[in-house]
C-alpha cells in the first residue's frame, strides 16, 4: 500500500520496469499510434496515483484529486477491459494485453504481479465468502482465474485457462488445469 511520495515513486518506478525496457523511439511511436502498451502504462499509473491521493492525502483538495484519478483510471480502463480497485496489488504489476482483467476490491496480491489478459481473482459469489490472497511474483496467464477464497504461496505460475479454487500454500509452484492442480 502507498503510504507516502516515496512509496507512489517506488510503485512507479517498479510497475514501468516493463514498459520503459522499450528503446526511447519504439516507445515514441508507442504514444503517438495510441498503442496498448502504452494505454496499459497510462493506466497503472493513474491507479498508482489514485492510491497515493486516497491513501494520503485527507483533505478536500487531496480527496478531489484522488476522484479525478480514479474517474480517468475508470475511463481508460473501460476502455481496455480493466476494473483494478487501488491497494489490491503491491508494487511491480505488468500486464501484457489489454482485455478482461476483473480483480475483487478486497483481494491482496503481493510483489511483481504478472497478469497475461482475461484474468478474474476474486470471491465466488455467494454472501460471506472470501477472497484470495496471493504472494509475491505471481504469473497469471491467458484466461486464468483465482476465485474464492484462496491462499497462494510465492513464485506462482498459473497456466492458461487454469481455475484456481482451493488454496495451495508452497512456494515455487505450477497450476494447470481445471479444476487447478499442481504439475
Amino acid at each position: 500500500m502507498i503510504k507516502d511520495k516515496a512509496d507512489l515513486i517506488r510503485y512507479i518506478h517498479e510497475d514501468m520496469h516493463f514498459y520503459c525496457h522499450y528503446p526511447r523511439r519504439e516507445r515514441l511511436v508507442y504514444v503517438f499510434t495510441n498503442d496498448p502498451v502504452y494505454q496499459i502504462a497510462k493506466y497503472i499509473r493513474f491507479m498508482r496515483k489514485e492510491e497515493y491521493f486516497f491513501n494520503c492525502r485527507k483533505d478536500k483538495i487531496g480527496k478531489l484529486v484522488a476522484l479525478w484519478y480514479l474517474r480517468r483510471k475508470n475511463t481508460l480502463g473501460n476502455k481496455l477491459g480493466f476494473k483494478i480497485p487501488r491497494n489490491t496489488i503491491e508494487e511491480g504489476l505488468t500486464i501484457f494485453h489489454n482485455g478482461e482483467i476483473i480483480v475483487n476490491e478486497t483481494v491482496k496480491v503481493g510483489k511483481n504481479a504478472v497478469l497475461h489478459g482475461g484474468n478474474c481473482i476474486g470471491n465466488d459469489g455467494s454472501s460471506g465468502s472470501g477472497v484470495p490472497v496471493i504472494g509475491d511474483n505471481l504469473d497469471l496467464g491467458i484466461g486464468a482465474k483465482v476465485i474464492g477464497d484462496v491462499r497462494l504461496g510465492n513464485n506462482v505460475k498459473i497456466g492458461a485457462n487454469a481455475v484456481v479454487t482451493r488454496s495451495f500454500e508452497e512456494n515455487n509452484i505450477t497450476l494447470v488445469g481445471l479444476p487447478a492442480r499442481k504439475v
